[in-house]
């Protein structure tokens, strides 16, 4: 089976920021300085949590539960020593609805970070990734 090549440019603006994308498609910035833009670092849990989200609400209708609302909240740990990679990342998705059931919310979060997000699979595997559900 053929790997798929995914391909991205990304250009330098100013100062610490730069603009990317896919080539011909929308572009997002990032600033190292977290001004124009989320830096990098939290670009990437921006990253985590549109993957795993993307993944939960798929299954979710799927399973054909009634969403109304649906955020997710990122926290990351860093270290304090170079490079400040990230040691644990948690999400705290929160759902709200009619019929919902929290086991089955909890359910469709595990297929995701365990079989489907790319994202989270490209991390470092020895990166503590926890999360914990909010109904309401």
């Amino acid at each position: 089976m053929p790997q798929e090549t995914k391909h991205a440019t990304v250009t330098w603006r100013r100062e610490m920021e730069f603009e990317g994308g896919v080539p011909g498609g929308p572009t997002a910035v990032t600033d190292g300085h977290g001004v124009a833009g989320p830096s990098p670092v939290e670009l990437l849990l921006v990253s985590v949590a549109g993957c795993t989200g993307s993944d939960v609400i798929s299954i979710l209708e799927k399973m054909r539960m009634r969403v109304e609302t649906f955020r997710m909240e990122v926290a990351g740990v860093r270290r304090e020593e170079m490079p400040r990679r990230f040691v644990s990342i948690h999400v705290v998705y929160h759902v709200s609805g009619t019929q919902l059931d929290e086991a089955k919310i909890r359910h469709a979060v595990d297929l995701s970070l365990e079989k489907y997000c790319s994202v989270t699979h490209s991390l470092a595997g020895d990166i503590a990734l926890t999360y914990d559900v909010a109904l309401g």
